[in-house]
């Protein structure tokens, strides 16, 4: 059974990224996988800065995340657009989490990890221009990215009062991106 980490990009209490990624866990767990939920807002981290990672090295809650990740198979990321791109929240925790730490290598918390990537917004993009910057810095160091990627535009009328998408084909294609992500993820281990 794939196990999946699921996290959003957001540190927004009220996020319809973390909205979207608990719906997108909630379909995994219908599927077979086991997911944790964990909220970045949970992993406070100083901006990264070398001279930082010099005198005091890496996070405690850097290692914290890298253990998780470590833990599970594949990755299910909701993905905030900041300005056409990244949000410095999720940028940082990757860039922290990636940094070599004692006898540690950098990057192991992603080699050979599946993630399978996700946004929404309220226009009728839905963060589609940032999933390309999200998916090309996880090839770098190392992740599979699936290559079905969800953006739901209109999130005010996406989404119902219960979490649930709307659009009977958002959903069919949630549940298809998430499969891809689940049997990628135990191809890799078997």
């Amino acid at each position: 059974m794939a196990r999946i980490l699921a996290f959003a990009g957001s540190a927004r209490k009220g996020s319809i990224n973390k909205q979207l990624v608990r719906f997108g866990a909630d379909k995994a767990r219908a599927i077979g996988a086991e997911v944790t939920f964990v909220d970045l807002n949970d992993y406070p981290m100083p901006l990264y800065c070398g001279d930082l990672e010099e005198s005091e090295g890496v996070p405690e809650n850097a290692r914290k995340l890298r253990s998780l990740m470590l833990e599970h198979d594949g990755m299910l990321i909701a993905c905030p657009e900041y300005n056409s791109s990244i949000t410095p929240l999720l940028k940082n925790t990757l860039d922290w989490v990636s940094r070599p730490d004692g006898d540690t290598p950098g990057g192991v918390a992603f080699k050979g990890r599946v993630a399978a990537l996700m946004a929404t917004s309220g226009g009728a993009l839905g963060g589609l221009r940032g999933l390309d910057h999200v998916r090309e810095i996880l090839a770098n160091v190392g992740v599979h990215v699936v290559p079905m990627q969800a953006a739901v535009g209109g999130f005010d009328s996406a989404i119902g009062d219960d979490g649930e998408l709307t659009n009977e084909r958002t959903v069919a294609f949630f549940e298809s991106m998430i499969d891809l992500l689940i049997k990628t993820c135990d191809g890799l281990k078997g």
